[in-house]
């Protein structure tokens, strides 16, 4: 395998969970930075897919989700973000992209081994997301101006940790070597 993707993590969003305002201001700085990168895997080719709760609705489908955050009261971090008709969407109930998904077949199929990780948030889901395409053997580009997060203390950590232990690469929206 030889390409990239950009994962889009969980900001199809209503806001509206119990530490909502935590991540709120943190999400508000991201968002542009991840308008940014779907922009420029756009127009590279690159696949762009969204990995995002369902919030426990199992009988939910995409649309429906996308549909529910945007009549939401954060309406305004959704629309700049809203899936194109080539993006791809997969569902997850836990913190990992991975995790009880097809995710992964979804990248062999698609000959992708690096992701390009942005969303929310920084020190649960992308930390998690990013160790298991590590032991998946999966190179991982965490995008750090294009993550939200509910601690920066915590995120901060997390980014190193993802760095140290797991090799990631943790690089700006602006990073010419972003592989998009």
């Amino acid at each position: 395998m030889t390409g990239s993707a950009l994962v889009v993590i969980d900001m199809i969003n209503r806001y509206e969970h119990a530490d909502a305002e935590l991540l709120l201001p943190s999400a508000r700085r991201a968002v542009p930075r991840i308008q940014l990168l779907l922009e420029r895997a756009r127009r590279g080719g690159t696949p762009v897919i969204y990995v995002n709760d369902n919030f426990g609705q199992w009988r939910s489908h995409h649309g429906e989700i996308l549909e529910t955050a945007l009549d939401g009261p954060h309406a305004d971090l959704v629309k700049p973000l809203i899936p194109d008709k080539d993006a791809l969407f997969v569902l997850k109930a836990r913190h990992s992209i991975f995790f009880e998904t097809p995710l992964a077949y979804l990248l062999g199929q698609l000959d992708v081994d690096h992701l390009v990780l942005c969303g929310q948030a920084t020190e649960q889901c992308v930390l998690y997301s990013a160790l298991d395409a590590h032991i998946r053997h999966i190179d991982v580009t965490v995008v750090r101006d294009a993550v939200a997060h509910l601690h920066r203390d915590l995120a901060e950590a997390a980014l190193r940790m993802m760095e140290v232990n797991m090799s990631a690469r943790i690089r700006g929206t602006d990073a010419e070597d972003l592989p998009l």
